[in-house]
């Protein structure tokens, strides 16, 4: 059966996806610059005779077609940043770019690919239809690689049925994963706001406009955007992470700073609330004497599973991994570009557990000491095979 040998092939594999996935991460790029793990990438398809495309730049697409005739296509993502981290794990492996780090396990989805790619051309001739690759930059940076590549033709010549992609997630145990049919992630939209009023001396307020009690009550005022405005059933978020408001004990500043995030699960909401955060900024500010620069930089739209794709997907993990080794997610108001396909197209991302407690693999992605267990390769690689496979009706 197919689920055999893709099981066997993945154990077969395993060391080399381990070692792939350790050079990526010794060896991690920025967004829009990931230029070595890009050729990295080509030169592990080329030894597995896997013609390939540039896209975006540093992106590569790849076609792998089984023997049997069928006109079905599936697509299979991977993104290949890093992060602007300086790494604190003491590993063989550890990064060797200072001040750049593997953070978020898109190393992980990168090896996971290749040896899926090495899967699937060992198969050939057992299954019908095609496998698009989509090795995809710059998934921590706006305006997204996904965005770039759907542009760029990626979902066409051919165009897939579905698209589908992983992520590490160090909530779960490594050998299980997660999955949620329907919305399941955030839109992301970044806000930038400057608050000007009129500093002087901190014993005199009569004689100035003072932005930092403007800001302060323009701060509690936003968030009736949320407790007022939104869908009690809609979950929705602003949040403000930085404030610089640069005076001191006795003086108080011409201007305040502020940059924060607005996250939620509706685009038609997603747009009024910009509108409704813009007026009410403005009006409260200019009520208080004082002028504000209030800017949204949109960015990613929130994610959606398809839910019949999503379902038979699980359907297919649980006779791949074993019912008791898939979970059912909750949402997660963290963003993902990988939104962007799931916009114009089927889609289904699911999550890759790398969580070993036994040893202290536990931190966060996007934190100093992320790592992962690696025992989780052997399933990242063949399950998506699997799902592939079987959604391609093998």
């Amino acid at each position: 059966m197919i689920k055999e040998k893709i099981q066997q092939l993945a154990k077969g594999i395993f060391n080399d996806v381990v070692a792939n996935r350790r050079h990526i991460h010794a060896n991690p790029e920025l967004s829009f610059n990931e230029y070595n793990t890009s050729a990295f990438v080509g030169k592990q398809l080329d030894a597995l005779g896997i013609s390939y495309q540039k896209m975006a730049d540093t992106g590569l697409v790849a076609l792998i077609k089984g023997d049997k005739p069928s006109d079905k296509v599936i697509a299979l993502r991977a993104d290949m940043d890093a992060l602007p981290i300086l790494e604190a794990n003491d590993v063989p492996y550890k990064s060797k770019n200072e001040g750049v780090m593997h953070a978020c396990g898109h190393d992980v989805h990168t090896s996971s690919l290749l040896g899926t790619a090495k899967i699937l051309t060992e198969l050939k001739a057992d299954f019908a239809g095609t496998v698009k690759l989509i090795f995809q930059p710059a998934e921590e940076r706006l305006p997204g690689g996904a965005s770039v590549m759907i542009k760029e033709g990626v979902l066409e010549n051919p165009k897939p049925s579905a698209v589908m992609g992983q992520h590490v997630m160090p909530l779960i145990d490594a050998g299980k994963v997660g999955f949620r049919p329907g919305k399941y992630m955030a839109s992301t939209d970044e806000i930038y706001v400057t608050v000007r009023g009129k500093g002087g001396h901190g014993a005199q307020p009569q004689q100035n406009i003072d932005p930092v009690i403007i800001t302060a009550h323009m701060l509690v005022a936003l968030q009736q955007i949320v407790s007022r405005f939104a869908d009690p059933k809609l979950p929705t978020v602003l949040s403000f992470g930085k404030v610089i408001a640069n005076g001191a004990t006795n003086v108080i500043p011409n201007e305040v700073y502020l940059e924060g995030t607005f996250r939620t699960l509706d685009e038609v909401w997603r747009k009024e609330a910009h509108i409704k955060m813009k007026k009410m900024a403005e009006g409260l500010v200019e009520s208080m004497g004082g002028t504000v620069d209030f800017n949204i930089m949109p960015g990613y739209p929130y994610l959606v599973n398809e839910e019949k794709l999503t379902n038979r997907a699980i359907g297919y993990a649980e006779d791949y991994l074993g019912k008791e080794n898939v979970l059912d997610l909750d949402l997660w108001m963290a963003a993902e570009d990988f939104a962007y396909y799931s916009q114009v197209a089927d889609a289904c991302f699911y999550r890759l557990g790398t969580r070993n407690e036994a040893r202290g693999i536990t931190s966060s992605v996007h934190t100093p000491t992320f790592d992962i267990d690696e025992k989780a390769l052997e399933v990242s690689t063949g399950l998506m095979a699997y799902l592939a496979l079987k959604e391609l009706g093998n």
